[in-house]
């Protein structure tokens, strides 16, 4: 599925997604038929993830891939502050694209088949405006379960996934977003297309895992009792629990996700589970009730311009 005229690159970045439980090989899947080239920056890790990927390039649109091998600078405690270290190695990728739009997706974000046809017309037709630099993707955010999705203020709801090279852009802060080379943001508009997010969907014991490790990029080195008890410098907050926004996912999957969710080998019951609230979720509740009704989300932070459409 070929954009004419327009070459497109993909691009992404891992380290220890086997150790971490990422479904980084679902997520190049799900972009490898929109894209020309995908290049994916791979951290030295203490897992199969380079072989892993190395073993994708024999699939189907394996040849699209190109492997940039990265060091990540985890003894710098200037690089560990904010996720810094994140955006660093996500523009390492983007340094390596040759496309004349750059498509990204996290090691955790996946796209639908039935949304690739929107992006390619959206692209297309962004390309044709000078004034259009990017585009914006729906989020669906999945929660402790396949069967469970976040739909409430306390989750983005739309993000920057796909821009013209030309524009001059960079990851920024976290790698969440991206803005110009100049720090400001990209003028864009929306694509119709998900994007389905799958961070707090793993194995409880490599969620774990996995925030221990990254709540170091964000707030330092743990304590010496940190270290040894593995205690995340965010608590448990790892945990799942069941919180305001939380309902039933009765939508369909990407394909490239299914097989991996019917080997699930964990089990979580919103239904059944308590229900953590606190005084402060009373202010979410009524933004989120004002955004049901009205269509509109009052205070909401955005890292783009929205140049078309306001919703």
């Amino acid at each position: 599925m070929q954009t004419t005229g327009l070459k497109i690159s993909g691009f992404s970045l891992v380290r220890n997604g086997v150790k971490f439980d990422y479904p980084f090989q679902e997520s190049i899947r799900s972009l490898l038929p929109l894209v020309d080239e995908f290049v994916i920056n791979v951290g030295k890790g203490e897992d199969s993830t380079l072989a892993k990927i190395q073993a994708l390039t024999s699939e189907p649109g394996g040849n699209k891939i190109r492997i940039v091998e990265s060091i990540w600078p985890l003894d710098d405690p200037e690089k560990k502050r904010g996720g810094l270290i994140l955006s660093e190695q996500t523009n390492i990728a983007l340094e390596n694209c040759k496309g004349d739009w750059c498509i990204y997706l996290q090691a955790d974000e996946v796209l639908h088949e039935n949304d690739l046809e929107k992006i390619r017309h959206a692209i297309q037709s962004a390309h044709q405006d000078s004034t259009i630099e990017g585009l914006l993707f729906d989020y669906v955010h999945l929660y402790g379960s396949y069967d469970v999705v976040q739909e409430s203020r306390g989750a983005y709801r739309r993000e920057v996934r796909a821009f013209k090279r030309s524009a001059g852009v960079k990851s920024v802060g976290d790698a969440q977003s991206f803005r110009r080379l100049d720090g400001s943001k990209l003028k864009v508009v929306r694509s119709g297309a998900r994007v389905f997010h799958y961070g707090w969907v793993r194995d409880p014991e490599a969620m774990k895992q996995k925030t221990f490790f990254f709540d170091q990029l964000y707030h330092g080195a743990p304590t010496a009792d940190q270290a040894r008890d593995g205690i995340p410098h965010t608590g448990e907050n790892y945990r799942y629990k069941k919180f305001w926004g939380l309902r039933p996912f009765r939508g369909q999957h990407p394909q490239t996700m299914r097989q991996r969710i019917s080997s699930k080998g964990w089990h979580w019951d919103l239904q059944n589970s308590p229900l953590e609230w606190h005084v402060g979720d009373l202010t979410k509740v009524a933004l989120d009730l004002f955004e049901r009704t009205t269509g509109h989300r009052l205070f909401e932070y955005r890292s783009y311009e929205l140049v078309r459409g306001s919703r």
